[in-house]
Parts: C-alpha cells; structure tokens; sequence
C-alpha cells in the first residue's frame, strides 16, 4: 500500500526569540555594571518598570544636562557610586539618546530615551535573520534540489529555490533532481511505476513520474527553459491532468517538444537510473531536500534564507549575495515521505 505524505508541523521557533521586555529589566544593567565598575555592585538589586508598557521613545526631548544630573543621581543613589554622565548624543540609528557613563575610571554606552524617563543597559539587535550553518565552501558551490514534481512542499521549496536561481546565475550550479522509490517503498504497478520491476515509481503516481522524466529531459537539453516549464506546470497542472496538460504548457515557454518526446521516450530509464543512484548516494527519501555542496540546507523555506545559506558557501561570494529578496511567509516545513 502507498505511504501517505505527512506534514511536520514546524515547531521550532527561530533561533532569536528575545522577549522585549527583558531590555529594560535591571538586572541587564547590574551586570553590566558589575563587569565593568567593581566588584562591589555584582549582586545588588535592582528594579525598574518596563518601558514598553507606555510609550518608550518619549514625546519630549530632555535636556541634555537635566538627563546627565538624572542618570548620575539615580545610579549614585541606588548603588552607593560615584559616577559621572560625561556625555549625551542622540543616536540616529535607534531614535534614542546615547549616555556615556563613567564610574570608577571605566566608561560605557548607555541609552535612554528621549523623554529621559527610562534607561537602557545596552543597546540589543534585534533580528529575524536565521544563523547560517557552516557550510563548506567553494569557488562554484553546488547545490542539488530534489522534489517530486508535484509534491506539494516540492513544489514550495522550487518557489523559494528559484529566486535565488536568477539572482546568481551560473555563479552557484542549481541543479533539479528527482525523489525515485521502488516497490520497497509500497509503490507497484503501471499506477506507479514506469517498469515491471517496479525500479522507477512516484508517489503521485505515473503521471508525476513521466513529469519527472520530462523536466529532466528539459533540464539536459533546454535547460534555459527549465525553471520556466517547471513554475507553469506547477501553476497550470496537477498530477491527476499533467499528461494532457503538459503539452500546452511546454508550447507556451518555448520547449521544442519533439525533442522533449523523444528524449522521454528513449532515455526515461536511463535517467531515472541515475536519479536512483543520487537518491541512494546522498540518503534521499523525501521531497524536498536540498544540498549545498553536500551539506544538507535544514534553514528557513524562504528566498532570502535560502540566498544567505548559498552565499555562505562560496570561497567568495559574489556581490549579487549584497541583494536582499523579498520574503513572502516561511514556506511550511512539511515533506512527501
């Protein structure tokens, strides 16, 4: 019997989940203060109301010498110090003001905003950007994609895949491949497979696979129409119709189609043969997975994630990895398996 494709729900959030309100807690501020002033103020307490419970910019600007007397009274008075507000500058890139506080011959940047209300340790980034991992690189990395044609998380990584696709060219080498099961899988039958062996199946179905078979014939002889044929046959077909529909559709981007034909005709097996054997060489068993030089891409399903993993593995990367894609909504993180 046929697996079904299950979706794993993607319960991990990203690896920078800052709750904001941990900014303004004091005890940030204690220690600061005790790594930087002395030894004396590392376990005092410390208590301030969050900031984001009104409005954490301020409306008014303070003046400069009021918030320097403020800051250094407040410090003095709580901690028992002896410390100075040497200096207060706004900073153009947080729309705060940044305070230079000396105790104890030791500097250090703090901010308050502009209504000289609240106080600031430090100033924390704050970004949705996903680590990169550690890829190797090289001077042309290589990226293998392997889907089915119409599974549905295929077809969602070959959305986010494509960009970066034309973004850089032959720069990075993209190239398809194809997730291929055998009877050891459940798959068996003309329903599924293209031999009686049942050697080359799909999961969807023999319509999918001879889907399979036409992209890679398009990949190998008109590969500058291929992600073309391959975005309309996923917008315009579905499994259940792609043999009648993919004709058309091919006409439509350009494909000599004879040629498409014939290369189907005569060297389906071949090709799915060697599509077995990346399969089996790399420990693909689901649609999709990525590699990137050999390393599996385990990121977020989205252009620009996707762009920054690929930039990551080049020996140099080249300026078009500068160019930041637009990110629609995190693609789900579900497989055909």
């Amino acid at each position: 019997m046929a697996k079904k494709e299950t979706s794993k729900k993607d319960d991990e959030t990203r690896e920078i989940s800052i709750k904001v309100e941990w900014i303004a807690l004091g005890i940030l501020i204690i220690l600061l203060i005790g790594s930087v002033f002395t030894s004396g103020f590392s376990n005092l307490p410390f208590n301030i109301k969050s900031p984001f419970k009104s409005s954490v910019l301020g409306e008014e600007t303070i003046d400069q010498e009021e918030l320097k007397k403020n800051v250094a009274d407040f410090i003095n008075s709580e901690y028992q110090s002896d410390a100075e507000v040497s200096e207060v500058i706004e900073d153009a890139d947080t729309n705060l003001l940044k305070v230079t506080i000396k105790i104890a011959d030791q500097e250090f940047d703090s901010y308050a905003t502009k209504d000289g209300k609240f106080l600031f340790p430090e100033r924390l980034e704050l970004t949705t950007e996903a680590e990169v991992a550690n890829y190797p690189q090289k001077d042309t990395p290589d990226i293998l994609l392997f889907t089915m044609s119409y599974c549905p998380y295929g077809n969602q990584a070959e959305d986010f895949v494509k960009p970066v696709y034309d973004l850089l060219g032959t720069k990075a080498n993209i190239e398809p491949h194809y997730v291929i099961y055998d009877e050891s899988y459940g798959y068996e039958g003309p329903e599924y497979c293209l031999d009686e062996d049942n050697q080359y199946c799909s999961m969807h179905g023999i319509g999918e696979l001879n889907q399979d078979v036409r992209e890679l014939c398009t990949y190998k002889y008109q590969q500058d129409k291929y992600w073309d044929f391959v975005m309309a046959a996923n917008e315009k077909c579905d499994y259940s119709n792609i043999e009648e529909c993919w004709e058309g559709i091919a006409q439509e981007v350009g494909l000599n189609t004879d040629q498409i034909k014939s290369c189907q005709a005569d060297e389906a097996r071949d090709l799915l043969a060697e599509e077995v054997q990346l399969n089996q060489k790399y420990g693909i068993t689901g649609s999709p997975q990525i590699l990137i030089n050999e390393m599996e891409y385990e990121g977020n399903r989205t252009p620009e994630d996707f762009k920054q993993a690929v930039c990551a593995s080049f020996t140099n990367q080249p300026g078009e990895c500068e160019q930041v894609l637009d990110d629609a909504s995190d693609a789900a993180s579900g497989s055909c398996e």
